[in-house]
């Protein structure tokens, strides 16, 4: 699970380090690094291990193969995806087309969302945790709790 935020320098040549807890996060897998693509609904990337976004895959799979929501979804999501695979300092080079999408210059700041994690221009992550929190406590946003497995009779 991705939790937490970071804020990490992208190097000269479109490197930075993927948070610690995160690259941990994925190391089962067998693909070592991980899966990138351009949000279809902020100016960030959305970025996960390669089996979630296999996982993503297989709900697609669900739709119509031939639909416009399964167009868009695919385009969105599998068309422009990037593997990143981490170098031995546990870095990734940041793909050029995914910092400009994303307004990301020489810093770049990751938020942990579950099963994936978003990367963002700092300010712009600071502007949208605000605005997420306001409508959140405007809306009385909850969640009902899942009963662990475990708990249950």
């Amino acid at each position: 699970m991705f939790i937490g935020t970071f804020e990490n320098k992208i190097d000269r040549k479109g490197r930075i380090s993927v948070p610690y807890s995160f690259r941990q996060a994925i190391n089962t897998q067998t693909f070592n690094g991980i899966v990138a693509f351009a949000s279809y609904r902020e100016e960030a990337i959305e970025a996960s291990s390669y089996s979630f976004l296999e996982r993503i895959n297989e709900s697609m799979e669900t739709l119509d193969l031939f639909s416009k929501e399964h167009d868009d979804l695919a385009t969105s999501i599998l068309g422009s995806s990037h593997t990143l695979s981490f170098d031995p300092e546990g870095r990734i080079v940041m793909p050029q087309e995914l910092r400009d999408y994303a307004g990301i210059a020489d810093r770049a700041a990751f938020v942990g969302k579950g099963l994936l994690f978003q990367i963002w221009e700092p300010n712009a992550l600071r502007k949208h945790m605000e605005e997420a929190r306001a409508r959140a406590k405007a809306e009385g946003r909850s969640l009902s709790l899942r009963q662990s497995p475990a708990a249950m009779p």
